[in-house]
């Protein structure tokens, strides 16, 4: 599945089970709202003044962790 992001404004739509605007589920839209509000809050919380460089830290972490969780997802024998 390929991540497609949400356009915003009058794109987004809130009828049925997909918006219109991304084709991405209402579900997989919240979802993605509340990991980046938790980001955002944690970022505010600590009192970073850097806020670009440790989001930007966290999205080359989190695409590193995922590649790798899926290199092991489809080779096994490499886990250990």
């Amino acid at each position: 599945m390929q991540f497609s992001p949400c356009k915003g404004g009058d794109f987004c739509t809130h009828d049925g089970t997909h918006c219109k605007g991304c084709g991405r589920s209402h579900q997989e839209v919240a979802e993605t709202r509340g990991l980046i509000g938790g980001v955002a809050k944690y970022a505010l919380d600590m009192g970073y003044e850097n806020i670009e460089e440790f989001t930007a830290f966290i999205a080359a972490r989190a695409a590193g962790m995922a590649r790798q969780d899926s290199q092991l997802e489809r080779n096994p024998a490499q886990s250990g």
